[in-house]
């Protein structure tokens, strides 16, 4: 459905705001996890696990309450200034993790993961929200959510790459102090975004009239799943999230191997070609979806998964064909992801659309990274020979297989109702309502 409108769509406002809200994200997650182990804080596999669940564990309680107060309660501009500036407190901290375990007594895991947790919490809903303002906004949402989207890639590029580039050279002692940076960059990015969520659209919560379980905005989201469609999109989303949280997984091990024989500085930037890609990818989205419609192009998304994973699998001593492979990444987030997104905020209503937004995410960005890691890691360690060799054919042949499947699934049995593929969303076909008991 076209928002009518008479003042233009805030659209450099709204991709700033996703600039940020993803440099916050890319600050920290790449250079984290060596931070963390033996030359840094010393925590063991099972405290790093923990800390690397903190996201999984904030989707999950997402659903039940951010979402809910961003559906109901709060205008969503004063959620995001109110997540951030408390969630930017909480990373922030986390550079004086030592000194903070020190005067407090407690250990330093103890501390780190508590502050980790409070960020996951608070940062997690505001990836759905963001979501809910830009597409509240928008005038066309077809046609404008992939160029607004853009700014996260764009913000995730900025934070990441200096920070990597700032400790190429360094080592041991003079490296973890060099890491130990990345908290602050996030967190004065966090606290930016909560101060520049205050210029953003207002954008006000969609009250219910109902009464009782009916009036619980993530409790009629998930009624929503009683459609066919809806179901099966669900289910498939859970299988590519997988996919893709496999990917990040295994994919620097396997570029960094004697088989591909990429030198370990550049890992990231050669992945990270799968990010500008996706900058490319995310500019077109509105006209492929326009061309092509929803399935066509989320297969497409799930497919560019099964192609990527089986170069991997058979032409791994290809490195040129392994590195250009990269750019399929931007097919793989823009055309599923990003297309996932703007068909949720098309069929959910506005008073659910970020506790719909989140119902969806627990599955990108919670019970599929959980998944991924249970999947993939115990079985590239099966794969793992006594000197050390991956057996990479059978290991990628799973997920390429998954993506084969779930493509299949989608081409099968993904059906959405017609006003949906006309462009219209469900505000304007009222007889979709979900029975949700009283």
């Amino acid at each position: 459905m076209v928002k009518p409108s008479a003042a233009a769509a805030p659209t450099f406002r709204l991709w700033l705001m996703m600039v940020l809200e993803f440099a916050i994200w890319g600050s920290w997650l790449p250079l984290i996890w060596g931070y963390m182990g033996k030359d840094g804080l010393a925590f063991s596999d099972a405290q790093i696990a923990w800390v690397g669940s903190a996201f999984a564990i904030a989707s999950i309680v997402g659903i039940f309450f951010s979402s809910q107060f961003a559906d109901r309660t709060f205008a969503a501009e004063k959620f995001m200034a109110a997540s951030h500036l408390i969630g930017g407190l909480a990373i922030l901290a986390m550079y004086w993790a030592r000194e903070i375990a020190a005067a407090t007594g407690l250990g330093v895991f103890a501390v780190f993961f508590g502050l980790m947790l409070v960020h996951a919490l608070l940062y997690v809903p505001t990836i759905s929200v963001s979501n809910s303002i830009a597409f509240t906004h928008m005038q066309n949402a077809r046609k404008e959510f992939g160029l607004v989207r853009m700014g996260g890639t764009i913000g995730w590029i900025l934070a990441a790459w200096p920070l990597y580039f700032v400790l190429q050279g360094k080592e041991g002692a003079e490296a973890v102090a060099a890491s130990r940076n990345i908290f602050l960059v996030a967190g004065i990015t966090s606290l930016v975004l909560a101060a520049f969520s205050l210029c953003l659209p207002h954008t006000p919560p969609k009250r219910s009239a109902a009464s009782g379980l009916a009036g619980i905005a993530w409790l009629k989201a998930v009624g929503y799943l009683s459609y066919p469609y809806l179901l099966v999109l669900f289910a498939v989303t859970f299988i590519d999230a997988v996919i893709h949280n496999g990917y990040f997984v295994m994919a620097g091990g396997f570029l960094g191997s004697k088989t591909v024989g990429i030198k370990p500085e550049w890992i990231m930037p050669v992945m990270s070609i799968g990010q500008v890609a996706e900058i490319l990818t995310m500019a077109v989205l509105g006209g492929v979806l326009a061309r092509l419609g929803w399935k066509t192009t989320m297969i497409l998304g799930i497919l560019g998964h099964a192609v990527r994973f089986a170069v991997f699998a058979f032409m791994p001593q290809n490195q040129a064909l392994i590195i250009a492979v990269q750019v399929l990444h931007g097919i793989c987030y823009a055309f599923f992801f990003a297309t996932l997104y703007i068909f949720i905020d098309a069929a959910f209503p506005k008073d659910v659309r970020s506790s719909a937004q989140s119902l969806f995410n627990l599955l990108v960005l919670g019970l599929g990274d959980l998944a991924a890691k249970w999947l993939f890691i115990p079985l590239q360690t099966r794969l793992t020979a006594a000197d050390g060799t991956v057996d990479y054919r059978q290991l990628f042949l799973v997920p390429a297989c998954m993506a084969l499947a779930a493509a299949a699934i989608l081409l099968v049995a993904f059906w959405p109702p017609r006003w949906l593929a006309s462009g219209a969303d469900v505000e304007d076909d009222p007889e979709t309502e979900p029975q949700v008991a009283p």
